[in-house]
């Protein structure tokens, strides 16, 4: 392509998928348009077998994925097919989408059943909560570095599994095995305490 943008007209089949999210990458709008037009049927039927959402929503999640692919595009790779990368950025946002989804239904029944408050505890119960906490700040701070920044990523701060050992540059097997042995080393520590 030499830096210059590729011109195109839709439904032009001499472009390879690499080629055009290359050119896509470089701000070529035609390209995008072939893109699209080549793939947005696919990733359509992907989601619609992911998804349980109405054909507006699907609209939608297609729409997201396809300006995800534009935005991107200069990260490909070619470690895959441009289908099969797309295909991976169309269940990210499916992903994505029905955690909001969740989340927002999650918020609107809360919003409708609100509960009765809980009544205060006891200044009894509020120290032995201040103790064990403490205690559990101690224990955690007490946990070699490798079994620590696994339980904190994973447990306090809710990051999956796959992601964490990512993160940590290790094996998923890796990751579970320490936060097996932190949980190990927290539970005997809160143990020592207990009469």
């Amino acid at each position: 392509m030499g830096g210059r943008l590729l011109t195109l007209r839709r439904g032009d089949e001499a472009a390879g998928d690499a080629d055009l999210l290359a050119a896509c990458a470089q701000g070529d709008a035609a390209a995008f348009g072939v893109l699209f037009d080549r793939h947005h049927r696919p990733v359509y039927r992907f989601l619609a077998r992911l998804s349980t959402t109405d054909p507006d929503a699907l609209d939608d999640l297609v729409q997201t994925t396809f300006l995800t692919a534009w935005r991107s595009a200069g990260k490909f790779r070619g470690d895959s097919a441009v289908r099969t990368w797309l295909f991976g950025l169309a269940l990210n946002t499916a992903r994505h989408h029905a955690r909001s989804a969740g989340r927002r239904r999650r918020l609107r029944l809360a919003w409708g059943a609100r509960p009765e408050p809980a009544p205060a505890p006891s200044p009894v119960d509020r120290a032995a909560h201040r103790q064990q906490l403490d205690r559990l700040q101690q224990a955690l701070a007490e946990l070699p570095e490798p079994l620590r920044e696994a339980f904190v990523l994973c447990r306090l701060e809710g990051v999956p599994g796959p992601e964490a050992a990512h993160l940590l540059g290790v094996p998923s097997g890796t990751l579970y095995r320490r936060l097996h042995e932190a949980r190990q080393r927290l539970g005997a520590a809160l143990a020592e305490d207990t009469p």
